[in-house]
């Protein structure tokens, strides 16, 4: 089974640590390929970063249909492109921020989720919203750091992190956490240790999820919305884009 996990942004330190800790979940046998799209913004945090990103995420899934893919992970919180990128594809296509909701629901009444920039919390807040996870999900809470304070070794990242998910365990009173970065995937365990309570990393969770909807057989639909899209010609920029 080949699992293709796209890190919409194109910072590749965040590409290789997704990848790891994708591996490490991963079942025996299961190859996981960890990319960065050739374009779009090198961290995403607005609508504008989201839109920009959608592109270079649907270069990947054509290139990983052509490369015999089973199932795509889409590893940012915003889940940017995610019904595009299953039209486009023929296995599934899952978002980081659909799959650890989902998750948070089947182990607990309720969630929150703990971000970067209070920008996007509103994001967040429409995918808990999508998704029906809005009963679920108590808050969104932001810590006031860029996306690739993240990934700069020595930065306060992980106290401040820390201490807002102590804050939404106390304040909140949630059964679980969800994370609201995939920057974050390498913290997750060693948060739930030092706090004792679930830590959600969407990442992880997607893996799994799209390892067993592709050993159950199942595929995205493509009788009705999520059909392949129509062939018609792209301009500008697009070309490539065209289908025939």
């Amino acid at each position: 089974m080949k699992i293709k996990i796209i890190n919409p942004n194109t910072t590749w330190s965040m590409t290789e640590k997704i990848g790891l800790c994708a591996r490490r979940v991963a079942a025996a046998g299961t190859e996981i390929v960890a990319v960065s799209p050739g374009m779009g913004p090198a961290s995403i945090e607005s609508h504008y970063d989201e839109a920009l990103s959608v592109p270079g995420i649907l270069d990947e899934i054509r290139k990983g249909e052509a490369d015999a893919v089973d199932a795509y992970v889409i590893a940012c919180f915003g889940d940017p492109g995610l019904y595009a990128a299953r039209e486009a594809a023929r296995g599934p296509v899952i978002g980081i921020a659909e799959a650890a909701m989902h998750a948070a629901s089947l182990i607990g009444n309720s969630f929150s989720v703990v971000t970067t920039l209070e920008r996007t919390c509103g994001i967040a807040w429409h995918l808990a919203e999508m998704y029906g996870m809005q009963r679920f999900c108590r808050k969104v809470r932001a810590c006031a750091l860029n996306v690739l304070d993240l990934e700069h070794h020595g930065s306060d990242a992980y106290r401040i992190i820390l201490a807002e998910c102590r804050q939404a365990m106390q304040q909140d009173k949630v059964d679980s956490i969800v994370l609201g970065c995939a920057g974050m995937t390498d913290l997750c365990k060693k948060i739930e240790s030092e706090l004792g309570i679930a830590v959600i990393d969407g990442v992880t969770v997607a893996v799994k999820l799209a390892e067993s909807l592709v050993q159950l057989g199942l595929k995205t639909g493509k009788r009705r919305d999520l059909a392949f899209p129509l062939p018609k010609p792209y301009t500008g920029l697009l070309e490539n884009f065209s289908r025939s």
